[in-house]
Parts: C-alpha cells; structure tokens; sequence
C-alpha cells in the first residue's frame, strides 16, 4: 500500500461539516484514499456508509435526493456518521444534488470524489459554494514514490536520506521520471506489466472521460492533440501552428486544451509580464500532471536507459514539486520570455513579491547564474532567486538578490 500524504489532511479535516471533495485523475487513488478513510473511521468507533456511482446497485439510490436521504437513514439511523459517495461525476447535476442534500443539515459527514469533469470542476464548484473543500490528489509524488521504494525507513528524515544516499535516489529519480505516479504503474514489477497498465489508464481516459465529455465517437484529433503537447513540454505552444497540423479551427483547439486541463491531463502556465512591449506574448506552456503518461505518448515508455527530452521532462518534475508546494496559497507559477531571448523557467509571484527558479538537469560543480537569471534579477530585484539542479548547494549575492542553489529535493522547504 502506498501511504498517501493527503490522507492526513483528510482526517484532519472529519469533524468539519463542510464536504471533503476529492478531486484528481482518473486511476490516481481516490477511491483507495476513500476506503482507508473509512477504515480508519471504522477503527474508531464510528458509523459509516460508502456508496459508489460506478456500483448499479448502487447508483438506483441517486435517482431522487428522497431515495437517497432513505438509504443514508437505514444505513445510518438518525445518529451522526459519515457519507462516502465515490465517483459524483457519474451523477448528472451533481453539484445542485449534492448542494440539496447538504441544506437539509442531515447529522452527517460527507466525503465525496470524482475524476475531473465539467461537473466537478465547474458546476459543483458554484453550486457548493461555502459549503465544501476540495483536496486535489494527483497521482504519486516523488517524495511518496521514495517513501514507499524505502519502505517507510526514512519516512521522517527524508532529506537526509537524499543527501545521504545519491546513488539510491538518482536510481529512483530515474525511474520516476521514466514511468511516473500511477498508482498501478509503481506498484507493477515489470516494465511490460508497467506498459500495460498505462496503455489501459490512457484508453480508458479518451474512451470514458473524452468520448463522454466532448460527445464525439472519433477522439483521433484529440490524442494527436495530446500527443503534440508531449512534444512540446515546456516550449510555448502556437496555436496557429497547432490548428493547421491538426486541421482543427483554432477555437476547436482552444476548447480542446480546456477539457484536458480540466481533466488532469496537463496543466497550462501563463507567462510573466509586466512590459508587454519587450516581454513575450500571451501564449502559454504546458505542463504534464503525470511523467509516465506524457512519456507513454511519445513513445519513451521503455525502461532506464538514457532519458530523451531530458532537460524538459526534469523541468515538468520541477513544477509538478512547484504546484504541489504553492496548491493552497495566492501565489501563482508563471514563466518568463523576453522578445530578446532571455528566459526564466518559472516566477513564483505573491503579492509584490517574486522568485525566479531556473532548472538545470545535470551535476554542478560551481556556481552557473546565465544571462537570463541575470537579466532578471537586474530587471525586478528579488530577494531571492533559486537555481534548482540535482546536486549543488551554495549561495552568491548579486546586488540585493541572494541567489540560492538547491538540489531539486530542497524545493520542499523553500516556502
């Protein structure tokens, strides 16, 4: 069993009446995460009922609020207990539903997840207004991934075991960025059992989540389209460049890319700016929510050898650490490109302040600040800038900017 970090949140979170919304890709564990919830409910005395939408006999109790209501009080009585509700997005309106429910102030805890869909990312959204919390669970991160490969050994000092143990964890680095954070994809042993468990994630996304939500039967654009965005990791994306090799209008496109953002498949990053005259366009970059996915699409799904597109993918593993560490605060993640060429891999901004972070995949020896950082820095004056590689730890000032070089697992104390 792969212990999950946000399993604790969750339990912290019980005794608000508020919905716990689980949130996240499909195959990303939400439905294990649920049980062992209720398993730990269950350890402890409590009452509990666990509904599933994927379950026929199941789903017959959703048809009214009414059915539903009667099935939570045979289940339950009249005492307080907790409502497990797995895969919402099966429910049609199911933010009003759920919003319905919630007003009749039953004596009851609801903890309710579905895989991204306009439902839940949208409508829900409006309809439970104050009256929820989500909690997004990606598929594994790094730091569960090691944790589990160590069996839990080092589990409270992690960072001494990165630091320690160099030859272990580049090990495990590779392999995370070749294969990813599936749940299934780590726990299988083989790289063939590992190929057939994406390649079923993968189809049973574009057959299940894409057919149902586009409402197309021939879904051959849109992986062309995902496949393109694996190419392209990291590189602003043209969207003209992207509608004529498709033979897609660019408003087709556009709305595309909508429903895969919406569906965990990628995440977009808008550039920084702040001069739009020297500084670049309003064209994003992408990002993948899983490594072995967007490897799967390209081909590169293979084993441990030398990894192609190296530099890119290491920068998507850098931001996915970015997005996980900055998920609950205001700061936003932006890159930043200047019309002259100078580039910045991502710009954390909260508030008045801003962090520039520039990746580098490889070994450092010494202190490397190139002329984008530079140019950076002179331009905006952070406090703080970090070069981020897979080894190097040091400090240099340059005017009033301490720039700070961190191995990648030194991200997590950064905020």
């Amino acid at each position: 069993m792969i212990k999950r970090l946000l399993l604790d949140e969750l339990k912290s979170h019980l005794k608000k009446r508020e919905l716990s919304l689980i949130i996240g890709p499909r195959q990303s564990g939400k439905t294990t995460l649920m049980l062992l919830l209720e398993d730990f409910l269950l350890k402890n005395g409590e009452r509990t009922v666990f509904l599933n939408m994927d379950v026929e006999s199941d789903r017959i109790h959703f048809s009214t609020q009414e059915k539903l209501i009667n099935k939570i009080k045979l289940e339950l009585g009249g005492r307080g207990g907790f409502v497990f509700i797995d895969e919402i997005q099966r429910k049609e309106n199911a933010g009003l539903f759920l919003k319905g429910i919630y007003d009749i102030g039953l004596p009851h805890k609801f903890i309710v997840s579905g895989s991204g869909s306009l439902e839940l990312k949208e409508k829900i959204h409006e309809s439970l207004v104050g009256r929820k919390r989500i909690f997004e669970l990606t598929t594994v991160s790094f730091k569960e991934f090691v944790n589990y490969r160590t069996d839990y050994k080092y589990e409270d000092n992690l960072y001494d075991f990165f630091r320690v143990e160099n030859k272990k964890v580049d090990e495990m680095l590779n392999e995370y960025l070749h294969f990813g954070g599936y749940p299934r994809v780590v726990i299988a042993e083989s790289i063939d059992e590992k190929k057939k468990e994406i390649d079923e994630i993968y189809r049973s996304y574009i057959e299940k989540d894409i057919s149902f939500l586009l409402n197309i039967q021939k879904t051959e654009k849109v992986s062309l389209l995902i496949k393109l965005l694996a190419s392209q990791t990291g590189n602003i994306l043209n969207y003209s460049e992207v509608s004529n090799t498709l033979g897609l209008s660019t408003e087709t496109v556009k709305k595309y890319l909508w429903y895969l953002e919406k569906t965990f498949i990628v995440n977009r990053l808008n550039p920084f700016y702040r001069n739009i005259r020297k500084e670049i366009t309003k064209s994003p970059v992408y990002y993948f929510h899983d490594l072995g996915f967007k490897n799967y699409l390209l081909g590169l799904f293979r084993g441990f050898d030398e990894i192609t597109f190296g530099g890119f993918l290491f920068q998507n593993f850098i931001y996915n650490i970015l997005k996980g560490i900055y998920y609950e605060s205001s700061s936003s993640i932006n890159f930043w490109r200047t019309l002259d060429k100078a580039e910045v891999d991502f710009i954390v901004s909260s508030g008045t302040g801003l962090i520039p972070i520039e990746v580098k995949y490889r070994v450092l020896r010494s202190r490397e600040i190139g002329r984008s950082l530079r140019s950076f820095i002179k331009k905006y004056s952070p406090a703080k800038a970090y070069i981020v590689s897979l080894n190097y730890t040091d400090k240099v000032k340059i005017g009033n900017t301490e720039v700070i070089f961190i191995p990648y697992y030194g991200l997590w104390d950064i905020k």
